[in-house]
């Protein structure tokens, strides 16, 4: 229980999968304009990185291990991701059509969300069991998540202040991503595994 308290704290906050890997920025600068937008994204995120880390590490353990094929664990992986979207996109489209018209074309680019690939590589590599992979890749997206909307608030606040015409959009986009990363960096000296009395 102690070792799933760990990953998750370290995944969401200390090893942040956007500001301290840097993975899944398209969406993350893309759909950070609202609030509202992005809690869905982010939703929708959350949701695809534990699936697709539980799903991957299935694949991983029960079809490439045992048949030798563990080169084909990229392009599987993005298969399970593609698959796990579409579900998602067809679930939206018939439950929330406000929030999947809001979304756009972020949502079909989960599939290439380098930090969904990313989380379930890395449980693969880290040598969680299926549990971990599937805490890890929570934690995961609810670190990407906690960031957006975050970002997403800083941004809406943004919109009312006078800002330079130079700085407006992306630049400003940018700077405040790089603070946000500064601030979540401030974890990176936190000893989850003392904190949680290991």
């Amino acid at each position: 229980m102690k070792n799933l308290l760990v990953i998750l704290f370290s995944q969401a906050l200390v090893n942040n999968f956007m500001l301290a890997r840097i993975l899944g920025t398209c969406p993350f600068i893309g759909v950070s304009q609202q609030v509202e937008t992005a809690t869905g994204m982010s939703l929708a995120v959350v949701f695809v990185m534990t699936m697709a880390s539980a799903i991957s590490w299935l694949v991983q353990h029960l079809i490439l291990n045992p048949l030798n094929m563990g080169y084909l664990q990229t392009v599987a992986f993005i298969l399970v991701i593609a698959a796990l979207v579409q579900l998602i996109e067809m679930l939206l489209k018939k439950n929330s059509p406000g929030l999947y018209k809001a979304l756009g074309i972020y949502l079909p680019l989960i599939t290439t969300n380098c930090a969904v690939l990313g989380v379930a590589i890395v449980n693969i590599g880290a040598g969680y069991s299926f549990v971990e992979s599937a805490v890890s890749g929570a934690a995961g997206g609810l670190g990407w998540g906690l960031a957006i909307i975050v970002f997403a608030a800083i941004r809406e606040r943004q919109q009312l202040a006078p800002i330079p015409k130079a700085m407006q959009g992306f630049p400003l986009a940018l700077v405040t991503t790089g603070l946000l990363a500064m601030a979540f960096l401030g974890f990176s000296g936190f000893n989850v595994a003392k904190f949680v009395g290991m």
